[in-house]
């Protein structure tokens, strides 16, 4: 039965090292939110879990060291919550990120995003005035579409080579206008219209060459933050399924250990405790 307790450590180690990403994640959205308020609602559920699952991992970690009791059935007591926890975390993450995805545009590398692809809470959340006049602002401190530019050999890259470019989500729905508007290319961030705008798409007469305005306001732009968090929310759901795996195996393991450990304290060594259970006295009449 000492194995167990070898064994429920160094789990709980593996999950402690594990809850650091996420803890660090939820830490560095947090100082971003501090300067720019950007998507504040996503750092709170990352910091949580992280802090709940590193808390957790160690006292389970110090139970099975120490052999503690009271540790042990406090570690099994916070692991029931922590497991439900995940399991609704994950569900939740899969459930919100289920529809949406870039579509191709033909004679171009990048994908278009359209916000009628998207649904539910996030799509609400995202879209809301009260976030989205915080995701944007968020977006334009980046200055995510200025680092869109690029040159070759100190010469501005040409509508073709931009064409050729695979842009993130964000850049794509944000920094330039909807394919299907008819804009004519200047440059990454300037377009012209040449004369009128093709197209029934709504996003066409938000476009604006203002370095400060581009199309923050388009419905693609939103849909690129959509796109940007299902991407990663999926990442974080991958790790938190391994964690799952963990610390299931870990509670399984902890329940032996936990026994073990009471029959310690009750000075009830194993052996004994069985021989004494199935052997009748031999002075027994």
């Amino acid at each position: 039965m000492r194995g167990s307790n070898h064994l429920i450590g160094i789990l709980n180690f593996l999950t402690f090292l594990l809850s650091i990403p996420i803890l660090g994640g939820g830490i560095w959205l947090s100082g971003r939110a501090n300067s720019t308020d950007c998507m504040r609602f996503l750092q709170w559920p990352l910091i949580v879990i992280g802090v709940t699952i590193m808390v957790v991992s160690l006292a389970g970690f110090a139970g099975a060291c120490y052999r503690s009791t009271f540790l042990m059935g406090l570690y099994l007591f916070c692991m029931f919550f922590v497991i439900a926890a995940l399991i609704g975390f994950i569900i939740f993450a899969y459930a919100v990120t289920d529809k949406g995805s870039g579509k191709p545009v033909t004679n171009r590398a990048y994908l278009e995003y359209s916000l009628q692809d998207y649904s539910g809470w996030l799509k609400d959340r995202v879209a809301s005035d009260s976030y989205w006049g915080k995701i944007s602002s968020c977006i334009r401190d980046s200055k995510a579409c200025k680092k869109i530019a690029v040159t070759v050999n100190g010469v501005p890259e040409t509508e073709i080579m931009f064409d050729s470019r695979k842009l993130n989500p964000i850049q794509s729905g944000c920094c330039k206008p909807p394919t299907d508007c008819g804009y004519t290319y200047v440059n990454e961030t300037y377009w012209t219209s040449g004369g009128g705008v093709v197209g029934i798409n709504q996003d066409c007469s938000l476009w604006n060459n203002d370095q400060d305005q581009l199309c923050y306001l388009c419905s693609s732009c939103k849909a690129g933050v959509l796109a940007s968090l299902r991407h990663s929310w999926r990442k974080v759901s991958v790790i938190n399924i391994i964690i799952l795996i963990l610390l299931v195996i870990s509670y399984v393991i902890a329940c032996a250990a936990f026994r073990n450990n009471k029959r310690i304290d009750n000075n009830e060594p194993y052996g004994e405790a069985q021989m004494t259970k199935s052997q009748p006295s031999r002075f027994q009449l």
